[in-house]
């Protein structure tokens, strides 16, 4: 699997920045089918950065509700929380 798939986007929400800021750990969200192993390799890649350990989780799709009486959910993805090694930072993220 190619690296731009697997990694798809950084997630920013209020705890990811904080963990960013203060844990030096990123959030991405992932292909589905990764393992924690393409994980590692597609950062360390494309960011050129140093990987001491990641952690992976399903999110489940959340029911919506759209116009009313349109039900429907969200998609379900995977999420991976990076831990970067001391001294090291993903600019621009």
């Amino acid at each position: 699997m190619d690296h731009f798939a697997i990694i798809q986007r950084p997630v920013v929400t209020e705890k990811s920045v904080y963990f960013s800021t203060k844990l030096n750990k990123v959030t991405f969200r992932c292909h589905p089918d990764a393992n924690k192993t393409q994980i590692k390799e597609a950062v360390e890649t494309l960011f050129k950065v140093k990987v001491t350990a990641i952690n992976t989780l399903h999110m489940r799709p959340k029911a919506r509700r759209v116009r009313g009486a349109i039900a429907g959910q969200t998609a379900a993805w995977k999420k991976a929380i990076v831990t970067l090694a001391d001294g090291q930072k993903i600019e621009g993220i």
